[in-house]
């Protein structure tokens, strides 16, 4: 792969190597194996050695016999941080199905006209819903603590360009 020969030979062959560019060079090693340059034997060894790499040298030295156009331009990863409320809201989903289905066999077997011999049946399918819908609210409730946290661990956030910020608290017009 040409970027880290590139990089090799303008003497950063000596240099540490961070997470990112092992996961570079361990796509570029997917990338071979699925046009058939690398069997899966290969494959398997040299991802582990990309891995324990701690140079750029022995990274440059797995990618040395794979052309730089199989690997193609490396492109940003979109962000994979947890996204908690989706995944709360994801969760909740079959609580609230339950429920739902929970109220319908109420509505079914409630009888208007006289006593229900399923009287047993209506007391238990509203009970179910309330606990599904309860279950429901606790997850979205963690989902969005853990939301609110994930924020707060990122930072306060950058200014932006036009951006007033905090200036009406400084007293200063």
């Amino acid at each position: 792969m040409a970027g880290f020969q590139d990089h090799a030979a303008a003497g950063g062959d000596r240099l540490r190597v961070g997470h990112a560019d092992r996961e570079q060079v361990v796509e570029a090693l997917k990338g071979a194996f699925v046009q058939g340059r690398l069997t899966r034997d290969e494959l398997d060894a040299r991802v582990g050695q990309a891995l324990a790499a701690r140079t750029g040298a022995e990274l440059a030295e797995l990618t040395a016999d794979i052309p730089a156009a199989v690997a193609g331009p490396v492109l940003p990863r979109a962000s994979t941080r947890p996204r908690p409320l989706a995944r709360a809201a994801a969760a909740a989903s079959p609580c609230l199905a339950i429920a739902s289905v929970a109220l319908w066999v109420v509505g079914h077997l409630d009888n208007p006209l006289g006593p229900s011999p399923y009287r047993s049946w209506i007391d238990l399918s509203l009970l179910v819903a309330i606990a599904a819908v309860v279950a429901a609210l606790v997850i979205v409730g963690y989902g969005v603590g853990a939301s609110i946290e994930q924020r707060r661990s990122r930072g306060p956030r950058p200014a932006l360009p036009g951006d007033p910020g905090l200036g009406f608290m400084s007293g200063g017009r």
